[in-house]
This record gives C-alpha cells, sequence and structure tokens, in this order.
C-alpha cells in the first residue's frame, strides 16, 4: 500500500502534467497544448508562485515562542527529516530538515515535558538496520536529553501509522506537543486527533519566506522552486486522501 501512496500522486502532480500535456500536443500535432504546458511549467518554477503558494499551505501564522506552548506529558517529534547510509557495520546520516530535532530538543529543555517521543521511520525498501528514531535517539543523547526520557516507536511508514504509534505508548488522557513541518502540521494534527490524542501544535521548518521584498529574481524560474511547489501539492493530496477519501 504504502508504494501506491508513493506512486499514485505522481500521476497528478504539476510536472507530470505538464508531459501528459506536451505529449498530447504532440499526439494531436496541436501546439497549443504545448505552449500551455511550457507556460504552466515556467509559472510554477518562479519563486514568486511557488512562495506565495507555499505559505497558503503552510498557514499565515509564524513559528509559536517556545514560552508560550503548553506543557504536555510527551513531545512527539516526526519522522522525515534525515536520510541514512550504512558502510559495513558503521553508518553516516545526511539531513534534511533538522528543524524538527532540534524543536523537539529546546522543548524537552524549556521543562515542556517528561517524555520525548521519536518516531520509528523506515520505508520497506531502506537498507538501514536502524529506523529514524533510533538514530535520532542517539543525538538526543549527545545533546543532553537523559535516555530513559527518550522513547522510539516501533517501525512506521507515514504519518497515520506514526499517530498508531504514538497512541499505543501513551495513556488516554495524555496529551502530546507535536513537533513537525508546518506545511504538514494540518494533516498530521488531524491523524493525531483521530486517535483520540489531544495535541498541542508546535510548528517548524517553515519553507516560505514570509513577505519579503519581491524583485526580478522572483520570476526566474529554477529547479528549487519547482520543488517546492511539487511539495506543496503533493501535501495537499495527502490532506484531500485522509480528510475526504478516507476520513
Amino acid at each position: 500500500m504504502i508504494y501506491l501512496h508513493k506512486i499514485l500522486p505522481i500521476f497528478i502532480l504539476p510536472v507530470m502534467i505538464v508531459i501528459q500535456l506536451i505529449c498530447i500536443g504532440l499526439i494531436k500535432k496541436k501546439n497549443k497544448y504545448i505552449y500551455f504546458a511550457l507556460v504552466l511549467l515556467y509559472v510554477i518554477s518562479t519563486p514568486f508562485f511557488s512562495n506565495n503558494f507555499f505559505q497558503l499551505v503552510e498557514g499565515s501564522e509564524y513559528r509559536t515562542p517556545i514560552n508560550k506552548i503548553d506543557n504536555a506529558e510527551a513531545i512527539v517529534v516526526l519522522s522525515g527529516m534525515l536520510s541514512v547510509n550504512e558502510v559495513g557495520n558503521s553508518y553516516y546520516i545526511e539531513w534534511g530538515d533538522p528543524d524538527r530535532f532540534f524543536g523537539g530538543i529546546d522543548l524537552m529543555k524549556a521543562g515542556k515535558a517528561s517524555k520525548l517521543i521519536f518516531t520509528g521511520g523506515k520505508m520497506p525498501w531502506s537498507k538501514s538496520k536502524k529506523n529514524e528514531g533510533e538514530i535520532l535517539k542517539e543525538y538526543a543523547i549527545l545533546n543532553g536529553i537523559i535516555e530513559k526520557q527518550i522513547i522510539v516507536t516501533k517501525d512506521v511508514q507515514n504519518t497515520e501509522q506514526e499517530a498508531v504509534a504514538v497512541k499505543e505508548l501513551i495513556k488516554s488522557n495524555e496529551s502530546i506537543i507535536l513537533v513537525t513541518s508546518a506545511f504538514h502540521m494540518l494533516r498530521a494534527k488531524r491523524l493525531f486527533e483521530k486517535q483520540g490524542i489531544n495535541v498541542i501544535p508546535y510548528k517548524v521548518d517553515y519553507k516560505s519566506h514570509g513577505n519579503g521584498l519581491t524583485t526580478i529574481i522572483d520570476f526566474l524560474p529554477n529547479a528549487n522552486s519547482l520543488a517546492r511547489t511539487e511539495n506543496g501539492f503533493r501535501e495537499l493530496l495527502g490532506r484531500l486522501f485522509y480528510f475526504l477519501i478516507k476520513p
């Protein structure tokens, strides 16, 4: 099932739509489809479009100061911030977006909870023996968190499984501070609440740039902006799936 979740959205993401339009134009020998595809590709690849679009996905509010976050029984940090590369009996990691990890560490050091839970993100095609949570636990200890305060869930493959795995580790009346990327929080919060968990959201890893000055550079397409647009559409598709198709 996880393969379908990862593969099926590809066919309705913007880049694939551009490719489909070009193919239709070539098959039907109608240039208007190709011209439209090129215009579409240009627009979704500009920083101006991708930043404003992603800001809508993330929400308008900024990162909440830690001193304004209520205390809870546990801090839950979701996976999806690093890749693991194993060489023989050793491994090294590549960080993607470490804000989730450091957000959880900062909350613990501020005394916002007595437990730190990392979800054990691990895809079926991963060659790593350890899941993401086990590795993050090691780094948390190096950052001064007491080992007995850290819990790692079983292996999980998506946000829905993360919510179920965390539910198995806490009591029914406990609340959590949920730490994840800003664009991911709306879907994650609802999936955890679906499990009957009281969620205090703590958004991190903002990818839009706020209301900065618009310049000519914002209208020049680039690969990073295209990737951000794609990620935003993928997140919206995830929300559609869980909120409408699988409520």
